[in-house]
């Protein structure tokens, strides 16, 4: 017999502060590797070994996950952009898990680790063929730093920013 949508959706989720190095990660960058590489090609490659590992490592930046079961399920992490901004990167849900609002708990619990850290402020960008971040993005209270009626992909990426409070 399988469990009701609202027992599933009533389980509890674990937050996890890791490390790049944890095997638990090893899913989110898979994933994330093969979806910027579907969309952008070799670009995407890159952009998964643009930073070094310690760029999400505390005091400065941070790494979580979402664990279900033990397994991970959504994750997200921050580096430090400057003094007073913290850079949103490697927004993750595992594609079985979509649409259940766990980006907005990950969004959600970077922002508050970032304010913890001393950040005021979110910087980000995504990149103008992933229309549900900056969906996430927009419904979330982010202001978009860019003309959100042309074309996102004459734009490139598309770059956002939210302000931290107490």
């Amino acid at each position: 017999m399988s469990e009701p949508a609202h027992a599933v959706a009533a389980r509890a989720v674990e937050i996890r502060r890791v490390t790049v190095d944890d095997p638990l990660v090893e899913p989110l960058l898979r994933e994330l590797t093969h979806e910027y590489t579907s969309r952008y090609g070799p670009a995407g490659q890159v952009e998964m070994t643009r930073y070094p590992a310690d760029a999400f490592a505390e005091p400065h930046g941070l790494l979580l996950l979402l664990l279900e079961d033990g397994g991970p399920v959504a994750g997200g992490a921050y580096k430090r952009y400057d003094e007073h901004t913290a850079e949103l990167k490697r927004m993750w849900t595992a594609s079985a898990h979509r649409r259940r609002g766990l980006a907005r708990r990950v969004l959600a619990e970077l922002e508050r680790a970032a304010l913890a850290a001393g950040y005021r402020r979110i910087f980000l960008t995504t990149g103008p063929l992933q229309p549900e971040a900056r969906g996430l993005y927009l419904a979330a209270g982010y202001t978009p730093l860019f003309d959100v009626t042309a074309d996102p992909v004459a734009i490139g990426p598309l770059p956002f920013e939210k302000h931290l409070f107490h």
